[in-house]
């Protein structure tokens, strides 16, 4: 028999019953559970990450719907559960369900919600911090300075790289990525080349809109190129970040081969998943490379970085913080939480699940549908009209 774990209790008295896997911020996604007489329960664990056990125990003999962490293993043993206990709905906390056994998820009749178009301008605001603290060694030189190395000005102390007129790389020009081109060309008067599947029409109006702009001010103006091949990128950028999907396509797309490419001044971000880069290549490119750097949000094995890549003083390392702005992470949790409900209650499912601001709008109640469900198809159900 599964151990009890500990909760919170919201409105117990409620008619549905759904549990977090975790305390989320803000409060808006708990009042609207509430107000559509959910009994809402949060783990109160004290354990970062919940074991199939804990969440087994969690679902119990009844349990409505689950918003979840992309921590956790959801597959056949949790759905399984749930749908035991007549639950109808999981919903990720995350843009990424490569933690969800999707198929799993369709034969037992369980919808999969994700939190999509409320983490592009934060996930693209973190990536381009990195970028800045990576060219200008904001980490090395904060660390020698709180250690009392710092005896006076020096001609080459922490001498970095200037971004103005450099060349920025993106591989994956999709909504993240093409936020984050904007931000580095707008911000530091960066050329583009970047390298998508797709044509991003888009940004390149952008680029070339505020070329013209730069140009009719006297100044330089900047420029676009769409490359040919990944590779392309990697030898002419100075700075590239990584927006891909993660599938067997893109396993270790940046290995010991492609990082040979890249300039040895490069600065390399990866916000997007972990498993995209070789991290053992990469410690032992950034032992032989001590100019080039890095800035990683995202890990092969998280929480774990590969031996090594902690000494690296080229390297900077965030534990996986890209949407933790207030309004994102709020957002998301109330995302996570409408997906339940919707299917809950029945609604249809969102046309647009990157056009979302509906939803966030604190002034207003949110429409009767659920934000996203990543297999809506696969179960028949119906699209808002709305």
């Amino acid at each position: 028999m599964a151990k009890p774990v500990s909760i919170e209790v919201w409105n117990p008295n409620g008619k549905y019953r759904v549990v977090s896997t975790k305390s989320m911020p803000g409060t808006r996604w708990i009042n609207l559970l509430v107000q559509q007489d959910c009994r809402v329960e949060i783990c109160t664990e004290k354990k970062t990450i919940l074991s199939v056990e804990d969440i087994i125990a969690l679902i119990g003999t009844k349990c409505d719907g689950v918003i979840g962490q992309l921590t956790e293993d959801w597959g056949e043993t949790l759905f399984s559960a749930l749908s035991k206990a007549g639950g109808k709905a999981f919903s990720n906390m995350a843009v990424g369900y490569n933690n969800v056994d999707v198929e799993a998820a369709t034969k037992y009749g369980v919808a999969v919600g994700n939190t999509p178009g409320v983490l592009t301008e934060t996930t693209a605001e973190l990536a381009a911090s990195l970028s800045l603290a990576a060219s200008r060694r904001i980490v090395e030189a904060d660390g020698f300075m709180r250690a009392g190395l710092y005896d006076g000005w020096l001609p080459h102390l922490f001498v970095g790289n200037l971004l103005k007129g450099q060349t920025v790389g993106v591989i994956g020009a999709g909504r993240i990525g093409s936020a984050y081109a904007r931000m580095m060309i707008e911000g530091f008067k960066m050329n583009l080349i970047y390298y998508d599947l797709y044509q991003a029409t888009r940004l390149e109006k952008f680029v070339t809109a505020y070329g013209q702009f730069l140009k009719a001010s006297g100044e330089e103006p900047v420029t676009w190129r769409r490359a040919s091949s990944m590779d392309e990128v990697l030898q002419q950028a100075d700075v590239i970040s990584l927006h891909p999907i993660l599938d067997k396509t893109t396993y270790h797309l940046i290995n010991k081969e492609r990082l040979s490419k890249m300039k040895k001044e490069a600065i390399l971000i990866n916000c997007s998943r972990g498993p995209v880069v070789d991290e053992e290549a990469l410690v032992e490119h950034l032992k032989q490379n001590p100019m080039f750097r890095v800035g990683l949000d995202v890990f092969e094995d998280e929480p774990y970085m590969k031996p090594g890549l902690a000494d690296m003083k080229n390297a900077i390392v965030v534990p996986h913080i890209a949407s933790a702005s207030k309004w994102t992470r709020e957002g998301m949790a109330t995302l996570a939480a409408l997906n339940v409900l919707g299917k809950i209650k029945g609604y249809p499912t969102w046309s647009n699940p990157n056009q979302v601001e509906a939803f966030l709008d604190e002034n207003s109640p949110p429409p009767a549908a659920s934000p996203s469900i990543v297999n809506a198809k696969a179960l028949g159900l119906p699209v808002s009209k709305l």
